[in-house]
């Protein structure tokens, strides 16, 4: 794979930059714990809605559970995309990503400190223009976070069950060149695509790489993760500033 020059990237950003980001945390005043995360052209509205009750499965254990849904409005990508409920199922890319949303905050969550109760994370997108699960990722924990802390306030936990914070950012190669964060213009030109989950402190939770045209090569699948660890590092500094 041949590195050429960087490609002229949208807000005018260096290869390593992400868009600009930001996160406005109780954007739905009635939810536990609410954040939109707007990363560029792409929004999102992450909620965390609290039951105290948990799946049949897992009653009388003590520990609760933490799950998620996703869903794009009909006008997020401009041209209109018909809700689920109008063709009685979800499509496949909605169930992966809502697997991978509930897979990335399950991993930093301690059940037992939870109590018997479950965390709902709702991740509804306004408008598209790529990365959408990792914002996704990455405004559901400030919801949840959030959430939490009014459980701590009411007293309804002892003692936080997050056991460290997770973000999600994409990243790839386009015209040769690793980018971090794409939006749709780069990611639909990719020679390679990927998505990572990490926490704060570092760790992996998944890596999704795709290589569409050329294989991806070990050197660059670690110039990747090394893009994404910076880019989440900032995203950490985002969302802590969110919930102060």
């Amino acid at each position: 794979m041949t590195t050429t020059a960087a490609p002229t990237r949208s807000y005018g950003r260096a290869p390593d930059d992400l868009r600009p980001t930001k996160i406005d945390p109780g954007f739905v005043k009635p939810a536990a714990g609410s954040a939109l995360i707007t990363q560029g052209e792409t929004r999102v509205i992450c909620t965390a809605s609290v039951q105290e009750s948990v799946p049949r499965w897992m009653a009388g254990q003590g520990r609760g559970w933490v799950t998620a849904e996703y869903g794009m409005l009909p006008a997020s990508t401009g041209e209109r995309k018909a809700r689920d409920i109008s063709k009685g199922r979800l499509d496949g890319r909605s169930v992966e990503i809502q697997r991978l949303i509930g897979r990335s905050i399950r991993g930093v969550i301690d059940f037992g400190a939870l109590g018997e109760r479950t965390v709902y994370l709702d991740c509804d997108v306004l408008t598209a223009d790529g990365g959408t699960r990792c914002a996704s990722i990455t405004g559901a924990f400030v919801a949840l976070d959030l959430a939490i802390r009014r459980l701590l306030k009411e007293e309804k936990i002892e003692r936080t069950p997050l056991t460290g914070s997770v973000a999600a950012i994409s990243c790839g190669i386009v015209g040769g060149v690793p980018l971090l964060d794409l939006d749709y213009a780069e990611d639909s030109t990719a020679e390679v695509d990927a998505n990572v989950v990490m926490t704060g402190e570092g760790g992996l939770i998944e890596v999704q790489a795709t290589a569409e045209r050329t294989p991806l090569s070990r050197a660059h699948l670690d110039e990747l993760l090394a893009l994404a660890a910076g880019g989440i590092e900032h995203l950490r500094a985002v969302q802590a500033q969110a919930v102060m």
